[in-house]
């Protein structure tokens, strides 16, 4: 077997993967889109996709927590550090018992949810019956696909370290194919809704065992596989999960909002034993999902796939102690991303109508279903920008160990978040959830950047701020010719070109703009792999 190669350490590479991640991530979002428009066409906002979205919240927060949070943080300098010091044979014992410490941690959360859900059936709960027993039963059959894709999180760690990112981003693409087939066999299946739902509910757990094969397999090729000694690496193992533990609590801190969120919209949704009006309207949960859907697209294409490939960089500086590579590594990765996901903030905003109206204006889902799809979309888009930024800085922070800073702010941004809610809530029903939940985003951002002003990752703020200007003067003018071609008679009128006109538009404006005033990070990640990120040693602002 031969050692795995080691990581980039050259300036040139540090972003080496990125299009490859990047071009599976837009793969998986746009069969995920085709999904999603399934969905609605079938379901509709109401009851039924209300329970099913906060159901998947679940085993989706776990994929968030291990596929791009806790798990790889703390796994991968472990990893590297193993591989590097004691060859490729110490770190794949070091593999074979951190997956056999996460099944056996997994397997007993999994088997007491489901004996508590069991319990809850029985016991009547504060929502009508029905209504309460629909959510507990879709819950108890998604829960398995925790397990499957928090092991399939870890091996795709491993192969990140050895920079091979194709597999590992194309596992979310392969879900959504299984998910988009389930959900048309389902309505052929079966005219009736509730039965549908389980049945795209089961078939979630057997796309996760597809999801856990394709990486277990990768690796057998790669001469991996289970090491019977990985007991000799318990100590090792027994590290891993002793470091994963702050960056668990950090990442659940983070995504709160957006599960408190959902299950506050399908509990406030429940309908009143007095027979009155739900505090808001049926379907908000199911809106804030789709939203976030469209939300999530720039922030995994751009977002995750730059912290993805990235964060292993970092480590390795970190490792060297070379703190100013960390620092322009870190400052460069931020400017790349941030003059994609500013004007793709922008755009969702200006085309939150259009977008949802193209994707989802089908079967059940109907023109007030799109309506507020769209008002929650612009809320969710306004903030992209700083989702982006807070990804990157987050790790930042972990890679030279820091994991108690990013806890820290992220609760503070928790209790700025409940505050919010209560607030938007009362002023704005569903949409005031996601106007609480992006004003607390930018509060963490703007804490986090504060903190790191002090802290010895740092960033170089020069070039930083040149970067950002142009971004925003390119995004200015893109915004200005979205908003004229929405103008133009009978745009508004057609779905297909009243996104397609203003959304290419935009598109060739912002990219005449930023060639003129000098913006060339979008193009690095155009151009070949040794374009990317090139810097003059000593000049961190690549020029």
């Amino acid at each position: 077997m031969s050692d795995p190669a080691a990581l980039p350490a050259d300036p040139p590479r540090r972003l080496a993967g990125f299009r490859l991640v990047s071009l599976w991530t837009l793969v998986s979002r746009i069969v995920g889109f085709a999904r999603d428009s399934a969905m609605a066409a079938a379901f509709g906002l109401g009851e039924i996709l209300d329970a099913f979205t906060l159901a998947f919240r679940i085993p989706n927060l776990a994929r968030s927590l291990f596929g791009e949070g806790a798990l790889a943080t703390a796994f991968l300098p472990a990893f590297i550090a193993e591989r590097d010091q004691r060859g490729a044979e110490a770190a794949q014992r070091l593999t074979t018992a951190v997956c056999v410490r996460l099944l056996v941690i997994l397997s007993a959360l999994v088997a007491a949810a489901e004996l508590i859900l069991a319990a809850a059936r029985w016991l009547r709960p504060a929502p009508p019956a029905a209504y309460a027993d629909r959510l507990l039963t879709l819950l108890a059959i998604m829960l398995p696909y925790l397990v499957l894709i928090c092991l399939a999180a870890l091996l795709s760690a491993v192969l990140q370290a050895q920079r091979r990112f194709g597999w590992p981003a194309a596992l979310p693409a392969l879900l959504n194919l299984w998910w988009l087939a389930a959900t048309g066999l389902a309505a052929w299946w079966t005219t009736d809704g509730e039965q549908r739902i389980r049945w795209i509910a089961a078939s979630l757990v057997i796309g996760g065992g597809l999801q856990l094969a394709a990486p277990a397999l990768v690796l057998r090729r790669l001469g991996w596989g289970i090491d019977p000694r990985w007991r000799e690496s318990r100590r090792e193992a027994n590290a891993v999960f002793r470091a994963m533990l702050p960056t668990v609590l950090a990442t659940t801190v983070a995504q709160f909002n957006t599960v408190l969120d959902t299950l506050l919209a399908w509990w406030l949704a429940a309908p009143r034993e007095s027979g009155g009006e739900p505090w808001i309207e049926s379907g908000t949960a199911a809106a804030l999902y789709f939203a976030q859907r469209l939300y999530q697209f720039p922030l995994g294409l751009i977002g995750v796939a730059v912290a993805t490939v990235l964060y292993p960089v970092l480590s390795a500086r970190a490792g060297r102690n070379d703190h100013d590579g960390l620092r322009d590594d870190l400052t460069h990765g931020l400017r790349v991303a941030l003059s994609l996901a500013i004007p793709a903030s922008a755009g969702l905003v200006l085309l939150a109508g259009p977008i949802n109206r193209f994707l989802f204006l089908h079967g059940r889902f109907d023109a007030d279903d799109a309506l507020l799809t769209s008002r929650i979309t612009a809320i969710y888009g306004s903030v992209v920008w700083a989702a982006v930024a807070l990804l990157l800085v987050q790790r930042g922070f972990f890679a030279v160990g820091d994991r108690q800073t990013p806890l820290k702010t992220g609760l503070a941004s928790v209790l700025v978040n409940v505050a919010l809610t209560a607030v938007g809530v009362w002023l704005g029903r569903g949409v005031g959830l996601a106007m609480a939940t992006a004003g607390s985003l930018v509060f963490h951002l703007g804490l986090s950047l504060h903190v790191m002003r002090r802290h010895r990752v740092g960033l170089a703020w020069g070039p930083f701020g040149s970067s950002l200007a142009r971004t925003l003067g390119a995004t200015a003018a893109m915004s200005a010719a979205c908003l004229l071609l929405r103008q133009v008679p009978g745009v508004e009128e057609s779905r297909t070109w009243g996104l397609v006109l203003p959304l290419a538009g935009g598109l060739a404006t912002f990219a005449g703009t930023a060639w003129l005033v000098g913006l060339h990070e979008p193009w690095e990640l155009l151009r070949g792999r040794r374009a990317v990120a090139v810097r003059v040693d000593g000049d961190p602002s690549g020029k």
